[in-house]
């Protein structure tokens, strides 16, 4: 587009066009594995990367590289490679530059399956990660103190939304010789951009607000061209981590509503957590943008948007564990109460959901390793859907009632 201040709304509609000879006005849905050649020197000179032609879907293909078009447009990076799924996008994100002995700096509140993946495979092919308290600068000081090849970092956190310095993590990083990669799928693209300040690269789970009607899996790497045109795309042409046609489709149509849906769901999720943070049956509640929030002036500096997530901690009796089976079992009572609360282990759908990490998202952690990032059995994450403001605080106050 000529003009470089458009908002991510209209950028949602009118980047990654490609009309074809019937000039349609939704995008084609390109279901091909593979393309025809003009003629056998159009394919030898393809494979020779002498022409840009499509050469195979599990390379590129036209619906695919619409959505990689529009979602760069709208985070504002160079370049967008589509993945299989989120967790493919964080997979590769990092397994296409890390090789063995290499080190990978980490902060230590990352969703489950992230942690999994550093621990089951990257640490066994002989790279290095350390763990960092994410909310203490002084601890990125000392772990950056040595040279590392990659930082990687959620911000807000799942499940309990501490807001990260990414300026100040970023400039430590890259003094230390490593990418900052930024999983802001909590933030969106429209609430956070962590290119602007400073990171190298941006992932996401598509499944979650790009998407948000949950049909469909996606993932996305956005960065610099030498990293997507390079690393990122041997890893994924080869490894075979591409998302689907159908898939993309669907999420290059998530993109031209994400605006107006994450915007409602976020405004209906900051005036519920205002009106919960006071409710008696909540024991503290953490949302970025109410002063309450232990990060809430950096949350102001670098968010535009709270997100669409509220994590609570019930107030489940004086005295009670918070890790004990009688935490569980209030918790287990106030999800089983709600009614517009879907329990999935989902996020930033259309439709509202409570989920309890403890015992889903988080369970492969032991309880210290929980209890070290704040997630307890009393805790549960609120995703903060499309319904009325109204309907969904009667049900959350009729389902605290039963805490």
């Amino acid at each position: 587009m000529d003009n470089p201040n458009l908002s991510p709304e209209t950028l949602a509609l009118h980047t990654g066009i490609h009309r074809s000879e019937a000039n349609e006005m939704s995008e084609g849905m390109f279901l091909t594995q593979g393309y025809a050649y003009e003629s056998a020197e159009q394919a030898r000179d393809a494979f020779a990367g002498k022409v840009d032609v499509y050469m195979y879907s599990r390379y590129a293909n036209p619906t695919v590289t619409a959505f990689e078009e529009r979602l760069a447009a709208i985070e504002g990076a160079e370049r967008c490679f589509a993945t299989s799924t989120g967790m493919s996008a964080v997979f590769v994100a990092l397994g296409s530059i890390l090789s063995a002995g290499d080190r990978l700096v980490a902060s230590k509140a990352l969703f489950g399956s992230t942690l999994q993946t550093f621990a089951n495979f990257f640490s066994k092919w002989g790279i290095q990660i350390d763990y960092v308290d994410g909310n203490d600068n002084s601890a990125w000081t000392e772990a950056l103190a040595t040279p590392a090849k990659a930082v990687f970092i959620e911000s807000p956190t799942n499940p309990m939304q501490d807001v990260l310095d990414i300026p100040f993590i970023a400039e430590a990083a890259h003094a230390a010789g490593a990418m900052l990669l930024v999983d802001n799928v909590f933030a969106t693209p429209l609430g956070q951009k962590p290119l602007e300040l400073g990171a190298d690269a941006v992932i996401y789970s598509a499944t979650k607000h790009i998407d948000g009607q949950g049909r469909v899996l996606g993932g996305a790497i956005l960065g610099a061209a030498e990293y997507i045109d390079g690393p990122v795309k041997l890893m994924i042409r080869n490894m075979g981590a591409t998302i689907s046609p159908f898939n993309a489709w669907v999420l290059l149509k998530g993109l031209e509503t994400m605006g107006v849906r994450v915007r409602a769901q976020a405004a209906s999720a900051l005036e519920l957590a205002s009106w919960l943070e006071y409710h008696p049956k909540i024991a503290s509640l953490r949302y970025p943008l109410l002063p309450s929030h232990p990060h809430h002036e950096r949350a102001v500096r670098q968010m535009t948007l709270g997100g669409t997530l509220v994590t609570v901690d019930l107030f489940v009796g004086e005295g009670v564990d918070r890790a004990s089976a009688a935490a569980q079992e209030a918790a287990f009572r106030f999800q089983n109460g709600l009614q517009l609360f879907t329990i999935s282990n989902n996020l930033g759908d259309a439709k509202s959901i409570s989920t309890h990490p403890a015992t889903t998202t988080h369970n492969k952690l032991s309880v210290e390793e929980r209890a070290a990032v704040d997630i307890y059995e009393t805790t549960v994450r609120l995703s903060i859907g499309l319904e009325s403001v109204e309907d969904l605080r009667a049900d959350l106050d009729r389902a605290l009632a039963l805490v």
